[in-house]
């Protein structure tokens, strides 16, 4: 136990915590994806799902988990920060840090816009502060009316102007996030190397398009 405490505090312990968080952290977002493609089902499909998901007993226990991981990603990813700044004191003479990718030499920059974004989310459809007369609504059957909530929400070009922003920043952030995962749990190999970097870019290309489809579907009319 000990030894482990230990690893912990090294920085392969800091990335190795932030691979294992940011794993569970995608297979979050693609399953959240999943299921906010359920509007290209209907409303009556989206507003079942809504409120069987408002209404799971594990709900809660959920979401204080995701936060929690979130938070060890946040605070991990600020402590590899100090560690990279620790271990280069002196700036690169060659102009070095051009060779790495354009997603890389950003990250942290994308993580903090995520992180607004995410809050703006949290106030726009889980708080209802955003857009609060639509918070409200109910549909023929007296459930959270969440269809008509994604449509008129995102109706608004301003509304749906953020969340592609913050989408795009996460897109770019997961390219970079993904390759740092295989390669920190080993999974990157030179015979397979160009596969894992392929893998990474379908992975949060998937994401990216399943999340900002929704609101140029709503601005174009293919859903209303």
């Amino acid at each position: 136990m000990k030894r482990l405490i230990r690893l912990f505090h090294t920085s392969i312990g800091h990335k190795l915590i932030m691979a294992l968080s940011g794993t569970l952290l995608v297979l979050f977002l693609l399953g959240h994806m999943a299921g906010n493609l359920f509007i290209y089902q209907g409303q009556n499909m989206v507003n079942t799902y809504a409120h069987w998901l408002q209404g799971h007993p594990l709900l809660w226990g959920v979401r204080l988990g995701l936060l929690a991981i979130l938070l060890f990603h946040v605070v991990m990813g600020v402590y590899l920060a100090r560690d990279n700044r620790a271990a280069r004191p002196q700036p690169y003479q060659m102009h070095a840090p051009l060779q790495k990718s354009f997603a890389e030499r950003h990250v942290l920059f994308s993580g903090l816009i995520i992180l607004a974004f995410l809050l703006f989310h949290l106030a726009h459809l889980t708080l209802g502060w955003v857009d609060a007369e639509h918070a409200l609504l109910l549909d023929e059957q007296g459930r959270s009316h969440v269809y008509a909530k994604l449509v008129l929400g995102f109706q608004n070009i301003w509304i749906s102007g953020l969340y592609l922003l913050g989408l795009s920043a996460l897109g770019l952030h997961l390219h970079h996030a993904i390759q740092s995962i295989f390669q920190t749990l080993g999974l990157v190999h030179d015979n397979f190397r160009e596969l894992m970097e392929w893998a990474s870019i379908g992975l949060s290309a998937v994401i990216l398009l399943g999340l900002a489809s929704i609101p140029i579907a709503v601005l174009l009319g293919w859903v209303s």
